[in-house]
């Protein structure tokens, strides 16, 4: 039988799988653009990438949340598949029509290459858990939640 250590069978420990952040702007664009930088801050410095490859990226979603959330992922999902981290996002418009929410937007970024990119965490996926889109007296905030 393995010996216990000091008469305790099990300890916890002070764990974490999420990273939680407020994002925030003047308007709703804005605050998409800031949230997106504020996620691939966790992932990398973000100041030392060039913009030197855009990417347009669409997208239509039933609410504002899952705009978001879909907004996020798709760039999270371009960074993992094409290799593309991103410095700059700048959305063109958020609008709502026949109960739908779309973003029309473009990220700058470039390929991703480990040895002139220090590589800071990697995030698993967007996530629902207390995700909040609120208007303020100053605009509007966003709390995202992403799994790490």
């Amino acid at each position: 039988m393995a010996m216990l250590s000091q008469g305790k069978q099990y300890e916890y420990l002070e764990h974490t799988a999420d990273i939680k952040f407020l994002a925030y702007g003047k308007n709703l664009e804005e605050v998409f653009e800031n949230a997106a930088l504020a996620m691939f801050n966790v992932i990398i410095d973000t100041q030392q990438v060039s913009g030197e490859t855009p990417r347009k990226i669409f997208l239509k979603s039933p609410d504002l949340e899952a705009l978001l959330v879909d907004w996020l992922s798709e760039l999270l999902y371009i960074f993992e598949v094409d290799e593309i981290v991103f410095r700059e996002f700048r959305v063109k418009k958020i609008i709502e029509e026949e109960g739908e929410y779309s973003i029309t937007a473009q990220a700058l970024g470039e390929k991703y290459y480990p040895e002139s990119h220090p590589f800071e965490t990697e995030i698993k996926a967007v996530t629902y858990n207390q995700l909040e889109i609120v208007k303020t007296a100053n605009g509007w905030r966003a709390q995202v939640v992403v799994d790490i």
